[in-house]
């Protein structure tokens, strides 16, 4: 049995369908114009409207557009009841919204097959919410867990850190990590999966648990760690999927910084208030073997603060054109030195959230 409101002005029209649909099993009420409609529709929720077109007031199209705005309403099945039968009013009534006709004067087959029809197809559009909001609370979940493997903020100490990690509207691969080595030596990257979904968060955990494990090669090593990676991950063997990464090792007793990239995004190098690029060359990790990685040094001054981030910070459609913010608005907002939450809140979002996931990882040198 579903919920079905009728809609007319005419009390005979609105007698002859509640008849008809109440033989069908369903439980039918009735509005005799369209504002009592609308406002019977709010509070039943029906699974179906018959509503007439031509009233005085709230006309049916005008009931439709406003149960389309409507998010608890939106899928509602809606057939216009009409007497007109021309092409172009049926064009403009599913413009308006509608989803189905029925012209006066009624046939009482047609009424009951196209209910069937309607109420079959809002069945399935409730069953696909259903499993949209199943996966979008399942990866809420994998969201948290990803969150819950990022290392705690060092906001005191010789060496300190603060970051963000913005998931985007999808699952997606960005992950970092920070840690000391031992008592003089400090390591810290970054990675990128490309793409986004499961398959890119898990690639992107196993990173990160095989870089903790301590199990590669010398990690004091940046492109000999970069390169183990690509021998263990080549993306024919993780479907087609590959991932950037900037690996960085400091040195307190010379304060030094040896650091090689895999085709990740430069990181900013923020002192006396002037910005510095490090970047990097070499190609993504996983997509071809045998790649050789470089090595780079840096002497870091006292009050230096490093930027590492992925693209997801700076590849972001503005304009109704669609042009990328890009990498020098981006470096415009971290010359300013603030800390993570302050850049990112000058970074340009869209209405719809992030298109990709968003890392933005600040560590300071004392």
């Amino acid at each position: 049995m579903a919920k079905v409101l009728v809609i007319d002005d005419d009390p005979t029209m609105r007698l002859v369908l509640q008849r008809n649909l109440k033989l069908q099993g369903h439980e039918v009420a009735v509005a005799a114009d369209g504002a009592q409609g609308w406002q019977l529709a709010q509070e039943l929720h029906p699974a179906l409207v018959i509503c007439d077109w031509m009233m005085p007031g709230l006309n049916g199209l005008e009931v439709c557009q406003r149960l389309r705005q409507t998010p608890a309403l939106a899928t509602t099945f809606f057939i216009l009841l009409t007497s007109k039968d021309q092409v172009s009013d049926r064009v403009h009534g599913l413009d308006s919204g509608a989803d189905d006709f029925l012209v006066k004067p009624i046939d009482t087959s047609e009424l009951q097959a196209r209910v069937r029809a309607g109420l079959r197809l809002y069945q399935l559009n409730q069953d696909l919410q259903d499993q949209k909001q199943r996966l979008e609370a399942e990866l809420a979940e994998a969201v948290g867990y990803v969150r819950s493997l990022l290392p705690a903020p060092r906001l005191t100490g010789e060496i300190t850190t603060e970051w963000v990690f913005v998931p985007s509207t999808e699952l997606g691969g960005d992950c970092f990590d920070y840690f000391d080595l031992d008592e003089h030596r400090f390591v810290f990257y970054v990675i990128d999966v490309a793409g986004h979904g499961v398959g890119a968060a898990l690639l992107s955990i196993s990173v990160l648990n095989l870089l903790r494990s301590g199990s590669v090669a010398d990690m004091t090593q940046p492109a000999a760690v970069l390169a183990l990676l690509n021998r263990f991950f080549p993306m024919e063997q993780h479907k087609d999927k590959y991932f950037t990464a900037w690996y960085g090792i400091y040195d307190r007793r010379t304060r030094r910084l040896t650091y090689a990239s895999a085709g990740h995004p430069a990181a900013v190098l923020w002192q006396a208030h002037q910005v510095v690029s490090l970047p990097g060359r070499g190609l993504a990790v996983g997509m071809f073997p045998d790649v050789t990685y470089q090595a780079h040094e840096s002497v870091l001054p006292a009050g230096a603060q490093l930027y590492l981030f992925s693209d997801g910070a700076y590849e972001i459609p503005v304009g109704e054109k669609g042009e990328l913010w890009g990498r020098e608005a981006l470096g415009q907002v971290l010359s300013t030195g603030a800390d993570p939450q302050t850049l990112v809140s000058k970074i340009p979002r869209s209405p719809e959230g992030w298109p990709d996931d968003l890392c933005l990882l600040k560590i300071g040198f004392a």
